[in-house]
């Protein structure tokens, strides 16, 4: 992994550190009907601030997300290239113009790293579905294009998911 896991969480940054606790993690399972995805497959839909890992035919577990906010959301379809656990974390450019006093690098495990307990970057851009640090952020738009879930959450969905797995991202 390179120095840069390039995604931004601007309202993350600097806030201080809040962790989340087990009664504010409540992924859930619940009826896929009319939706067709692959087992296996996340599905984050931006206008309910969901993501869903189908389970089979009918099912999928549902986490509550924050997703980008006006201007920085996106769609389609990728996968998970990489795994990781306490990531370090350099601000892309666009969150460098917006926060010039930011530093270089917020090493893995600090309390003002917005990528949390763990994070599953995306192929194709600069963007990833990772823990934050302040729960009270997961739930609205909020983000460069970053997926930000519970730091319980994403340690659940990190254990569920491998490398390779498909992300679909729809409004």
């Amino acid at each position: 992994m390179s120095m840069r896991i390039a995604v931004a969480v601007a309202a993350t940054f600097g806030l201080g550190a809040v962790m989340t606790t087990a009664a504010e993690a409540r992924p859930e399972i619940v009826d896929m009907h009319g939706d067709y995805y692959s087992p296996g497959t996340i599905v984050v839909k931006t206008g309910e601030r969901r993501l869903y890992l189908i389970l089979d035919s009918g099912h999928a577990m549902r986490y509550r997300v924050g997703v980008g906010r006006a201007g920085k959301q996106w769609a389609g379809t990728t996968q998970i290239d990489g795994k990781y656990r306490y990531p370090a974390w350099s601000p892309p450019a666009e969150v460098r113009r917006d926060k010039p006093s930011m530093p270089d690098v917020i090493p893995g495990g600090s309390p003002r790293n917005p990528m949390g307990v763990a994070a599953m970057t995306l192929a194709g851009g600069e963007y990833a579905i990772h823990g934050t640090n302040v729960p009270g952020s997961v739930g609205g738009f909020v983000s460069y294009g970053c997926i930000r879930m519970l730091n319980d959450d994403i340690t659940d969905l990190y254990s569920r998911v491998p490398v390779g797995a498909t992300v679909v991202v729809i409004h």
